[in-house]
Parts: C-alpha cells; structure tokens; sequence
C-alpha cells in the first residue's frame, strides 16, 4: 500500500496494525516514495559472548583483594600527572 505523508499522519495508529500482520507500507510525498514502514525485528534470547567467549575466566573468589603489584601499578605516579612522587 502507498500512502501520502499527509493520511499517514492521520492514520498511523491504523498503519502500524497493517505492517505488523506483514502487509507493505510505503508513505509517498508529492506521489514519491520516501519511506517504507517495517516492524522493528526483536533478536530475542540469550546474547552470545562474543569474541571473549571461551577465553575469559574469573577468579573463584571475585571479591578476593587483588595483589599488592597490582595495587601498586594503579597508585604508581606518572612523570606527567602533576602528582609529587
């Protein structure tokens, strides 16, 4: 179906019905075609890991302290961080 720019404004709440049960919804300005209306796709279920997957574990106890090296690089100050050393 076309529809001018004008009646789709008017008929909206009746369009979006129309595409959703799979019919083409193409709004036309001056008999042009300018846009077509399609329902939004839901991806739905679980999202995959992505490319981390397999390749990232955790510590079995997450709220353990992390090493005092570690600790260290954080508070280790820069040459340029205006911080005295």
């Amino acid at each position: 179906m076309e529809i001018g720019i004008h009646e789709a404004k008017t008929k909206l709440s009746k369009l979006i019905p129309a595409v959703l049960s799979g019919e083409e919804v193409i709004i036309t300005k001056s008999g042009k075609p300018l846009v077509k209306l399609v329902p939004v796709s839901d991806p739905g279920g679980e999202r995959p890991l992505g490319c981390y997957a397999g390749k990232l574990t955790l510590s079995e106890d997450i709220l353990a302290p992390l090493p005092e090296e570690i600790v260290d690089v954080f508070w280790a100050p820069q040459a340029d961080d205006g911080i005295p050393a």
